[in-house]
């Protein structure tokens, strides 16, 4: 039986790991034809129907191109942190409470907070352990802004967990059968949403790779497979940003066309910031999140307390 269980459990974790994988290879497509929209052009339109292969010959083009590394380079965290970083944005998933999963997380959330704290470091590693100026400094930008991030969307987080006193994300499919926690806090949940596209080096709040004054961030060395993996790992993050926003605030999960219509629109809105808003400034980018979402979450955090203390 024990054999069974096992073999079940790698099998559904394979089966959500390629689900993962084509789901990031088509938004990539979408952004790609969404910006093109935006922008007044075509987006990739020749590869396949309606360009529907270009992110798999995309791949194929990334994953066979000669791997180059600078000879000045700490080799070995250079070319692993990519990969960490890889399989850290895959190990998030597990969160997902699917039916078959054999995992049950009671503390969900709390493996969430660890691994988005684990995905500091390897940015970190990634821009240091190339050698270069603007590497190091897009990785100190990225360290920076993250950990700013992650602060005020751990507080965000607070609130929701209060309201239902579990770290399971299965419980707020039940807590949200009546009203969406969406409508119970609307400020709450577009903090949220503006945070995890600084958390996830989104535009407006890109500076991690701001080409403008930094070439291409901490990602600069890179070339062939590694820059495939970075670009998987960030894309996989905004997918799972989207998911648990849905989770959260917008109904939980549940097997259903809607549930993934609403992470599409979710996902859309990341695109859809990138396409028509420009660059915030680093110290605005910092000011918002000591300044104004942190006492914002804050003081949310003591009214949902009151809440809670006064139903009890």
């Amino acid at each position: 039986m024990m054999m069974k269980d096992t073999m079940m459990f790698i099998l559904s974790m394979l089966i959500m790991i390629i689900g993962v994988l084509v789901g990031v290879a088509f938004l990539t497509l979408l952004e790609r034809k969404v910006l093109g929209y935006i922008q007044n052009r075509k987006g990739p339109n020749k590869v396949g129907f309606l360009g529907i292969l270009q992110p798999f010959a995309d791949a194929i083009k990334l994953f066979t191109k000669e791997q180059t590394f600078p000879n000045y380079s700490n080799y070995m965290s250079y070319y692993f942190s990519p990969v960490v970083s890889f399989v850290i944005s895959l190990m998030i998933w597990m969160l997902m409470p699917y039916y078959f999963n054999m995992i049950s997380f009671n503390l969900g959330f709390l493996f969430f907070l660890c691994c988005m704290s684990l995905g500091v470091y390897t940015v970190m590693i990634a821009g240091w352990s190339s050698n270069s100026n603007y590497s190091l400094l897009g990785g100190l930008r990225a360290v920076a802004q993250t950990i700013s991030y992650e602060v005020s969307l751990s507080l965000i987080m607070l609130s929701s967990i209060l309201m239902i006193m579990d770290f399971n994300l299965m419980k707020f499919f039940y807590y949200q059968d009546m009203v969406w926690l969406f409508f119970l806090m609307i400020p709450l949940s577009l903090c949220w949403l503006s945070s995890s596209m600084a958390e996830t080096n989104r535009t407006p709040f890109d500076f991690a790779e701001g080409e403008s004054e930094l070439v291409s961030g901490f990602n600069l060395e890179y070339s062939s497979g590694g820059f495939a993996l970075i670009f998987l790992a960030e894309y996989s993050s905004i997918l799972f940003m989207s998911m648990l926003f849905i989770l959260i605030y917008m109904g939980g999960y549940n097997l259903s066309f809607l549930f993934y219509l609403k992470m599409v629109l979710i996902s859309f809105i990341f695109i859809w910031v990138r396409g028509t808003l420009p660059r915030y400034r680093y110290d605005k980018l910092m000011y918002l999140s000591w300044k104004g979402y942190l006492p914002m979450s804050l003081n949310y955090l003591m009214f949902f307390i009151g809440i809670k203390i006064f139903l009890m």
